[in-house]
């Protein structure tokens, strides 16, 4: 096996995958700016906020289904909230032990554990002891969507106490405020991997070198005080720079999360609280929600009760409880993913150190789900921590693949010989590392959710980004597709492959990589257009993209087929829709532009894959359905995702995560709390440049009355919609960037012409 590249190597390769390739999006931890202080905080008041209560503090054995998240992007936090003995538990979206994991197994994949492909885990726990507040009264713990602040009020020999957490993106710090009456306590950090107490803070050091820390400084310790005020900072010396092996030798944790914690105490708790609640609600604000109005039956239960009781009784339909869960996927996206790494398996939030799947960034469904919402929610800031990922991973990515792929081991391997561009395994790391098998369509699928934010956006400077991106991916696939004949025709497959995660693992032309290919090509093209760039190789992806076998339908069980064969190969009821990739989230087949036998093998499809999974499976499949406006049934998928999770079971915790079944227990995944909402989306809204679509699938329960603000649309577009009856009563659409569309409700058609920064109204009848 070669020697790992060089820093040298590293620089070679950024210059040879485009000038100016940018790692500038992930910002490592660093001094703070100076942070511009408003007067006052701005809070949406408790009768207006949108809220997850509940009446008691969480257990800490089932903190991962019960703790509150707070979180800024960076740090983050799952709140228990006892009055007496509380704990939080702190992680960093870069405390990542492992790295390049480039020596491949005996089979030509790589090693897939905690050691060499490494583990996302825990910061540190934190403990507040308040020793004399048991036994309390009128106990409400609060998650409040609106303002992003974790509250938790009680009394106590009659008077009431406040506190609350709450996780600042301007001061990069974790806050934690009691007021309302005196309190004798302590804060305490407490280590999870033996490290040292050096004061308030500890540090420690990975076998891989990244250096990471913890640091309090405020009320540790308190006495008889009436406004305390605990800040909590922490991180490491991993820097998005492949040139320097991911790690800032030369940084100080300890010291940077000492200053950042002293630095933000001393503005104080009025000031912190304002800071961020006037950050937050920019963002929470973007969009807002009404599906209708609830029962007061329902609205009277706290979150968990209500969850249960809309389950038990499915005929009372609990619309505000719909639009709080779609609120709640906004607000992960908001605190998971701002300008840091991305989200994977469960996000910013642990509740181990030795999390199942290591936490990683699954590529074929996982990662890229979690980068569905952002965009359609009014939250487009929040997908660039994905792109940047991204660019920040690609040399290494580009270096692995050249040394590694066709090694003769590697089943998946080209049979071409020749190897381009870039790939990666099933799972990633933050150091360049790939996990688990090799996935030939990873790169395509990741190349094509960082375009749609080019859709959704037509922001050209972000296109000339990720250009590399695009280009070395459709390298790699014109060096890996190989000539079959069918029908009497020459057509290009994809080499030997596995359609995740089930069937042979040595089929060629599976509709995954057919259709995943065909939406790269297309994606690739475009962007030489609009950039100007590489003219010649655009035609040449542009006849590789003509000569692409595309799918048909299977004349033996009537389904769009998965493999090249009538037969089926896999599992019937499989978790994964891989073959339907083409209709979502892409567009190739599409319910107004396609032939309806190719639809019918769509929907027969989702019919035999079933109406129960997982969750991100369930939300894929809810999607799908509102996508051949099936309003039923994509409901239907909704209200799968969200029942109760019980026994283990798949569905809802009490704090909303979703439970992803392990049969003796279960694990959070936060890909369905952010698919999930993605599919409501889509039922009020379908887009794709040069169509907006208004009401496609609207659900029964929610056709009475309603309103949405912001949702954005491809091509440039936000739009904010209004209803009654089942029938759009009017629509306000802005222009982000696009200027043409036709907007469409029912048979209703217009085709709208604007500048970018203007809107029109429209009422159609």
């Amino acid at each position: 096996m070669s020697n790992p590249p060089s820093r040298r190597t590293f620089f070679k390769l950024g210059g040879a995958v485009g000038a100016g390739l940018a790692f500038s999006g992930i910002p490592p931890f660093a001094a703070s700016a100076e942070v511009l202080r408003p007067a006052a905080a701005d809070l949406v008041p408790d009768d207006r906020a949108t809220t997850l209560w509940y009446p008691a503090p969480a257990a800490e054995d089932k903190i991962i289904e019960q703790g509150l998240p707070i979180g800024n992007g960076r740090i983050g936090a799952l709140v228990g909230g006892d009055p007496a003995a509380d704990f939080l538990y702190l992680a960093d979206a870069s405390l990542w032990t492992g790295g390049a994991n480039d020596v491949l197994e005996d089979d030509g994949q790589f090693p897939y554990e905690r050691e060499k492909f490494g583990t996302l885990g825990l910061l540190a726990k934190v403990r507040i002891s308040v020793p004399a507040h048991t036994g309390v009264t009128d106990y409400r713990r609060t998650l409040d969507l609106s303002n992003g602040v974790v509250v938790i009020t009680y009394r106590h020999q009659g008077v009431r106490y406040r506190r609350e957490y709450f996780a600042s993106h301007p001061d990069d710090v974790i806050v934690i405020r009691f007021s309302g009456g005196p309190v004798t306590g302590s804060v305490s950090l407490e280590p999870t991997r033996g490290e040292t107490m050096s004061g308030a803070g500890f540090t420690g050091t990975f076998a891989n070198g990244l250096k990471y820390a913890c640091a309090a400084s405020g009320g540790t310790t308190f006495s008889g005080s009436r406004d305390v005020v605990v800040v909590l900072s922490g991180g490491t010396n991993y820097v998005p720079d492949a040139a320097r092996k991911f790690l800032d030798a030369s940084l100080d944790p300890l010291a940077l999360a000492k200053d950042k914690a002293a630095k933000a105490l001393r503005a104080g708790g009025d000031a912190l609280l304002a800071t961020h609640v006037a950050d937050y609600r920019r963002l929470y604000d973007r969009m807002s929600v009404d599906l209708g109005r609830s029962p007061s039956s329902k609205r009277a239960l706290d979150s968990w009760s209500r969850l249960v009781a809309w389950h038990d009784d499915p005929a009372t339909p609990d619309p505000e409880l719909e639009a709080s869960y779609l609120q709640f996927g906004r607000y992960l996206t908001i605190t998971g993913s701002r300008d840091g790494l991305p989200m994977g398996l469960q996000g910013l939030w642990q509740n181990n150190n030795t999390p199942d799947w290591m936490s990683d960034y699954h590529t074929d469904i996982n990662l890229q789900m979690n980068y569905w919402l952002a965009d359609r929610a009014g939250l487009p800031g929040s997908f660039t921590a994905l792109a940047d990922y991204c660019l920040a991973q690609l040399p290494v990515w580009t270096d692995s693949t050249k040394r590694l792929f066709n090694d003769p081991r590697n089943r998946f391997r080209n049979t071409s010989g020749k190897v381009a561009g870039w790939a990666v395994a099933f799972s990633t790391n933050i150091y360049g590392g790939s996990g688990w098998w090799w996935h030939p369509g990873g790169n395509a699928w990741l190349c094509n959710s960082l375009w749609d934010h080019y859709a959704f956006t037509q922001d050209k400077a972000y296109l000339a980004r990720i250009y590399p991106l695009l280009k070395g991916a459709a390298e790699f696939w014109d060096a890996r597709l190989v000539t079959t004949t069918v029908d009497g025709r020459e057509v290009l497959v994809d080499d030997h492959d596995w359609s995740p995660e089930h069937g042979p693992q040595d089929a060629r032309g599976i509709t995954y990589a057919q259709e995943i290919v065909w939406d790269l090509f297309e994606h690739y093209r475009e962007a030489v257009a609009v950039l100007g760039r590489d003219r010649a190789y655009g035609d040449r992806i542009a006849g590789l993209q003509r000569k692409l076998y595309l799918p048909k339908v299977s004349p033996a069980s009537g389904w769009l087929e998965e493999w090249m064969s009538p037969d089926n190969l896999g599992e019937t009821t499989h978790r994964h829709l891989s073959p339907l990739i083409g209709f979502f989230p892409g567009d190739r087949i599409a319910a107004d532009t396609s032939p309806p036998e190719l639809l019918d093998g769509v929907r027969n499809l989702l019919v035999a894959r079933g109406m129960d999974s997982f969750g991100w499976a369930t939300a894929w499949r809810s999607a799908c359905w509102a996508r051949l406006k099936d309003a039923d049934r994509a409901y239907q998928l909704l209200l799968t995702v969200l029942r109760p999770s019980v026994a283990n079971g798949n569905g809802t915790a009490p704090n909303f995560f979703d439970m992803y079944s392990q049969g003796s227990y279960t694990i959070f995944q936060i890909d369905a709390n952010l698919g999930a909402p993605t599919a409501m989306v889509e039922m009020l809204v379908y887009s794709r440049p040069g169509v907006i679509e208004l009401l496609p699938a609207l659900p029964s329960a929610w056709a009475a009355s309603g309103r949405v603000t912001g949702i954005g649309a491809r091509g440039g577009f936000e739009v904010d919609l209004s209803w009654r009856d089942g029938k759009v009563t009017r629509a306000v659409i802005r222009s982000v960037g696009g200027t043409r569309t036709e907007v469409r409700a029912g048979t209703w058609r217009r085709m709208i012409t604007l500048r970018p920064g203007a809107s029109v109204t429209v009422e159609p009848r």
